[in-house]
């Protein structure tokens, strides 16, 4: 679960190559384009729980399905260098406050490629004044961000969020990631994810409809190949970043709904109306293309009747099995693009993309 065998990277990668070969062989689609991640600190974003023992205490993991017997870690190779340099020497600093160590039972990184680093500090405790001025103390010695959470509080120095920049075909976009709202974790590879949709559209014809946009993170730089673009996303904490970054990088051909994939569905079937969408006239767009990065869980059936409406369809997925059984009930569409996106080495995990078009 924890250990890094730089050595073995190649090898592990190859398994998950040949994994996804398996998995669609009975599909026709192109040679799969695999793009690897560094062997080792690629991760921007990381949380340990942390374990008291004789007035000591340590980060900790544990297996799945065993919360009882901890993996405690003097270092962490997985994460970014600056998480990994600043994780002995922030524990030092915690363990010798015992009002910081008090009931403090989880702490989370959120760092970027290059801009500064987030800390949470989580609790079973109520955080008084003595703990606010030990953690302001803390944040200036180590020039940090930093969030204390407990039940029903949540105290912020300086900021809840770090400003990532992303390199997309030579030009940087900057994104505001949130605390505790998704990221994509390992940034090196999102670059890679990022470019090869942003190259793959170039010279689009019509409007894009993005589904799942989270914090704008494929809608920035895909709104450059596109006349409009209309993105949408349920999370009220993404939307609100995603706005944000639209502004924050000049985008101006890019609307932001706060809509799930059914109800964007049903508007535009028109069997519905939202005020959600009252800035907006639908009869303005003419999409052609949907770009889609769902759950786990995959596209439900009315999402995929959605879908198979547009000419073009590309899906970034998290869980090979349901991107396979989605395509599988698109028997209209071939597979021109398929890519292999190493998120997570050292893990069963896999990411695909995959273009389709009918």
């Amino acid at each position: 679960m924890i250990e890094v065998y730089p050595e073995q990277y190649e090898l592990l990668l190859e398994e998950k190559k040949k994994s996804i070969q398996n998995l669609f062989q009975h599909l026709k689609h192109p040679e799969l384009t695999v793009y690897r991640s560094t062997a080792t600190h690629f991760r921007e974003r990381v949380e340990f729980k942390i374990w008291h023992d004789a007035g000591k205490i340590s980060y900790a993991m544990f297996n799945k399905g065993d919360k009882k017997t901890p993996i405690r870690l003097t270092s962490f190779p997985r994460a970014n260098e600056k998480i990994a340099n600043l994780m002995p020497d922030l524990l030092n600093k915690i363990g010798a406050s015992e009002v910081l160590t008090k009931r403090l039972f989880q702490i989370d990184f959120l760092s970027t490629l290059r801009g500064g680093t987030l800390v949470t500090l989580i609790y079973h405790k109520k955080l008084t004044e003595e703990w606010e001025e030990a953690a302001r103390q803390l944040k200036n010695t180590f020039n940090i961000d930093l969030i204390g959470r407990s039940r029903k509080q949540k105290i912020v120095f300086d900021k809840d969020y770090v400003i990532e920049t992303l390199s997309v075909a030579g030009k940087h976009f900057n994104y505001q990631q949130i605390e505790n709202s998704f990221t994509q974790p390992n940034a090196g590879v999102c670059e890679k994810m990022l470019t090869w949709a942003y190259e793959n559209t170039m010279n689009s014809e019509g409007d894009l409809l993005e589904l799942y946009c989270g914090n704008g993170n494929f809608t920035i730089p895909l709104s450059q190949n596109f006349k409009q673009v209309l993105a949408t996303e349920i999370a009220k904490s993404s939307v609100k970043s995603a706005i944000y970054n639209l502004e924050t990088n000049g985008i101006e051909n890019v609307y932001i709904a706060r809509l799930s994939s059914e109800e964007i569905r049903q508007a535009l079937n028109r069997d519905r109306e939202f005020r959600r969408l009252a800035h907006l006239n639908l009869d303005d767009f003419n999409f052609k293309t949907i770009f889609i990065d769902p759950p786990r869980c995959g596209l439900d059936d009315k999402t995929i009747e959605l879908v198979s409406t547009f000419d073009r369809i590309i899906y970034v997925s998290c869980n090979p099995n349901t991107l396979r059984e989605n395509i599988e009930k698109l028997p209209a569409y071939k597979i021109e693009k398929f890519a292999l996106f190493d998120q997570f080495p050292y893990t069963d995990h896999i990411e695909c993309g995959v273009i389709l078009s009918k």
